[in-house]
């Protein structure tokens, strides 16, 4: 079930749900005649497209359903599955597969799907599959070398092409259609039918094909939920009259000294910044990163207050403004940057000091006894990131 797992739906529920979603989808294999080796096989022939037309339709719906969720950022795409790339494994076996679907007549799938309804040669098939299954893994030292060449890693088309995934989508779209035209000219030449080309059929088709184009045009020329946050988050920092809760350096000591457990101190800095210095009991998370899913519940959580510093005040207010569309805990900004942070506490430049009060050696000797604390913490705690789940899917 994708990204719903372990979020929403757990492990073992997933398993549940995957048995009744896989028993609809055999049913719909079923009535769509994909249990009939004449069928799938038509497609070598040229007397029968429907698997080409079944398949470049699921393809084409579930790419623009991606594309869809991910502009209205309901979908995180960074954590899909992509397959590895292994070229000349990836032609050979292609190709063996290929011919053992000419040959049998079925697919992996689709053969467990005549099974299910009692075809003996699908049965035969699904054994023929295992005993491959079975010789590749006998035999796998022997194609290691030619199963592992040419590494491509996780290539997308788009990035390959360096397009974006929406004008990809329009291609592979207008391709499909220019698919679904032309296999109709060939199903009528081999199975000897005069081809009637109907303007009104042609038109209702023309506007169903338009659809995905249209959702595909809105995607890539509309700006998408990430672009209109970061355009407000933009105009609020311009805005001087917005109103930031603050927090000064000295308030932060006690704060930390008395109740650092309901305190999240947030170094905004780079992992380089942080580990040469920074502000004792503080965690990192760069600024870059501070929509990444890993960090979301200490934006998601009420009982604790996230303030945020880093070497710009600028950066921190970013920080502030992003905060209020990850989640509703309390926030507050650090008045002082790193260096300000360090002028005032460990190096003693500070303001006028109150009558009779020593502020810097206050400063001084409470910064010690929070890093003492942060080392004595370090021994039974981490920073927590939230796991994240890359979603498998497909043939993987």
């Amino acid at each position: 079930m994708g990204p719903l797992v372990p979020e929403i739906i757990s492990n073992e529920l997933n398993l549940v749900v995957a048995f009744f979603v896989g028993i609809g989808f055999g049913y719909v294999l079923e009535q769509a005649g994909f249990s009939s080796t004449k069928k799938l096989v038509g497609l070598f022939y040229g007397y029968d497209f429907t698997v080409l037309r079944v398949f470049f339709t699921a393809g084409v719906t579930a790419m623009i359903g991606v594309l869809l969720l991910s502009h209205f950022d309901l979908l995180n795409i960074d954590i899909i599955y992509v397959n590895p790339t292994f070229l000349w494994s990836a032609l050979v076996g292609g190709g063996i597969m290929g011919l053992g679907f000419v040959i049998g007549g079925f697919c992996p799938g689709t053969s467990v799907c005549a099974a299910a309804a009692g075809k003996l040669d699908a049965m035969v098939f699904i054994l023929g599959s295992v005993l491959g299954v079975i010789a590749f893994t006998e035999t796998y030292p022997l194609v290691e070398n030619l199963y592992l060449a040419e590494n491509w890693g996780a290539v997308r088309f788009d990035k390959f092409l360096g397009i974006s995934p929406e004008f990809f989508a329009v291609i592979i779209t207008v391709i499909a259609v220019g698919a679904f035209v032309a296999v109709r000219f060939v199903e009528s030449k081999v199975n000897k039918v005069e081809f009637k080309f109907s303007f009104g059929k042609a038109k209702s088709k023309f506007v169903f094909a338009a659809i995905p184009v249209l959702i595909l045009l809105i995607t890539a020329f509309t700006p998408s939920s990430k672009e209109l946050i970061d355009n407000e988050i933009e105009n609020n920092l311009a805005d001087e009259n917005y109103i930031y809760n603050k927090c000064s350096s000295d308030k932060l000591l006690s704060e930390l000294s008395a109740n650092h457990n309901k305190i999240n101190l947030i170094d905004l800095r780079s992992p380089e910044e942080f580990k040469r210095e920074h502000i004792p009991l503080a965690i990192n998370i760069p600024l870059k990163d501070l929509r990444n899913y890993e960090w979301l519940d200490y934006f998601k959580q009420t009982f604790k207050t996230n303030i945020f510093y880093s070497d710009n005040i600028e950066d921190a207010k970013r920080a502030y403004l992003m905060s209020n569309y990850l989640g509703e805990s309390d926030k507050c900004i650090l008045t002082e940057t790193m260096e300000g942070y360090k002028n005032l506490i460990m190096e003693g430049h500070s303001p006028v000091p109150p009558d009779n009060v020593s502020p810097h050696r206050w400063r001084e000797d409470t910064n010690q006894k929070l890093i003492a604390k942060e080392k004595f913490l370090s021994k039974f705690s981490t920073t927590v990131k939230k796991k994240v789940m890359v979603a498998k899917g497909g043939c993987s």
